[in-house]
């Protein structure tokens, strides 16, 4: 294990499993873990990603989603959750899904992709052009949209101040919480996609925050008597 700081991130090489444990309790985990559906296989790549193939090679990430000992560990190490994949794991029941409807249906890919939360808080959809997404510079083959995770974060209420990603990959929520002005913890095991998060976020902490959250949206009630 290997730890680096870039101004309000602290950034770990190594294993969740045992690096989340010597970690305290945070405001939210944000994450996007594996769906055990082999997306770290060259045969995943398709004409509209311009994620550079060797990105793929000899690096088996994708062949098993986490157990539940591991999701229940990454649940419990934030006061709030979002777990990208969430269909995919053993979670209990949610009233909050976040939906990303990526615009272009009935190809290839799902139609959308649901983030588990265990927000007490009705669900919720982004509509974000999937290829527009690939086009931004994705450097690893299931990269979010930037967009999408600080739309992720502007959803958790209170807003957290402290996000932790245990999954970080190439440091996209590292990336949107230093751009919204949070502190960042991220894990990731895989050398190539450590280095490439250290730069991102390293970029970005030398911009500064760029973006406020959205406002809390106050309803008025009216009374009739």
């Amino acid at each position: 294990m290997s730890k680096v700081i870039i101004g309000d991130a602290t950034l770990y090489l190594g294993d969740c499993m045992d690096i989340l444990p010597t970690l305290d309790k945070v405001d939210a985990v944000i994450t996007d873990p594996p769906y055990g559906i082999g997306a770290s296989s060259k045969k995943f790549v398709n004409g509209t990603s311009k994620t550079n193939k060797d990105y793929y090679a000899n690096v088996c990430w994708d062949t098993a989603p986490p157990s539940k000992e591991l999701i229940d560990l990454i649940v419990s190490k934030g006061k709030l959750a979002v777990l990208w994949g969430g269909n995919y794991f053993h979670l209990p029941p949610s009233r909050c899904f976040l939906i990303w409807d990526k615009t272009i249906h009935g190809n290839s890919y799902a139609d959308c992709e649901f983030a588990w939360t265990n927000m007490n808080a009705n669900a919720r959809i982004k509509a974000l052009n999937m290829v527009a997404a690939n086009m931004d510079g994705r450097v690893h083959p299931t990269q979010k949209p930037l967009d999408l995770m600080r739309w992720c974060i502007d959803k958790c209420k209170p807003d957290p101040q402290t996000i932790l990603d245990p999954f970080m990959g190439s440091g996209t929520t590292g990336v949107a919480a230093i751009q919204l002005g949070r502190k960042f913890i991220g894990i990731e095991r895989e050398p190539k996609y450590f280095d490439i998060a250290c730069k991102r976020i390293e970029q970005a902490a030398a911009q500064g925050k760029l973006f406020e959250p959205e406002p809390i949206k106050q309803v008025q009630e009216s009374l009739y008597v």
